[in-house]
């Protein structure tokens, strides 16, 4: 059976998704500072769960927002994260509640093409290939 997995902006209304499971996919629930709160983000408001196994690790994403790093180079770098041992695992469980459970992956960015949650459903759609990406 195919399923949809979409993925959307945190910011963007709840509504859209229609019923399905918003699942934040991001490092950290503050401003850039990493200490402040980030009074946009809040449980229930802008997603129904919080699974931080998924987002970039502090130091990758922070070498990338710095332009320490390209795009290419966190990409890679996120992908190798995502495919280590333990990691992996944990990747190849949650394709599989993709299957079963209308979930739409969500971080802070407004579009997906240098967003991580992009590469993420690509790999949930590596070890579920029934999965749909649907960019909202």
């Amino acid at each position: 059976m195919r399923q949809e997995l979409h993925t959307v902006s945190l910011f963007t209304p709840l509504e859209i998704d229609q019923g399905r499971i918003r699942i934040s996919v991001i490092s950290r629930t503050t401003l850039d500072d990493g200490i402040t709160p980030d009074e946009r983000i809040k449980e229930g408001i802008t997603h129904h769960e919080w699974i931080k196994d998924f987002a970039p690790p502090p130091k990758l994403i922070g070498s990338f927002k710095r332009g320490e790093i390209l795009w290419k180079e966190y990409q890679e770098k996120y992908l190798e994260f995502l495919t280590a041992l333990g990691q992996k695992e944990k990747v190849q469980k949650f394709a599989q509640r993709c299957r079963q459970e209308k979930i739409t992956l969500a971080c802070v960015e407004e579009k997906p093409d240098f967003c991580h949650r992009r590469l993420l459903a690509q790999e949930l759609q590596r070890y579920e290939s029934e999965l749909i990406i649907v960019h909202k």
